[in-house]
C-alpha cells in the first residue's frame, strides 16, 4: 500500500472493493467491481465494450456475466475506483 498526496492506494482487491468502478488508464470506464475473494477479482464489463479491448484485458472467456480481473491489469486501487494499466 502506498500514498500519494493523502489518498491511500493499492494493488490488491478486496471485498470491501465490490461495487467500486474499473476504469481504464484514460479514466474510462469499463466495468465495475461484483464479487472479490481469495485474491481474484470479477468484473462486470459496461455493455458496448469492443472484443479486442475485452481480449486484451484477456477475457475472452468468461463465467456468468462476469469475467475474472487479473492482477497484472491493475495500476492500482482507490478509495473510489479500480484503475488498470495502460496497455
Amino acid at each position: 500500500m502506498w500514498e500519494w498526496y493523502g489518498v491511500r492506494m493499492r494493488e490488491t482487491i478486496t471485498a470491501a472493493d465490490e461495487s467500486k468502478p474499473v476504469v481504464n488508464a484514460s479514466g474510462e470506464r469499463v466495468g465495475r467491481i461484483v464479487a472479490a475473494a481469495d485474491g481474484v477479482a470479477s468484473v462486470d464489463p459496461d455493455p458496448g465494450l469492443t472484443e479486442t479491448f475485452l481480449s486484451m484485458l484477456g477475457w475472452a472467456e468468461s463465467e456468468g456475466d462476469s469475467y475474472a480481473l487479473q492482477s497484472e491489469a491493475v495500476a492500482e486501487v482507490t478509495e473510489t475506483e479500480i484503475r488498470l494499466k495502460e496497455f
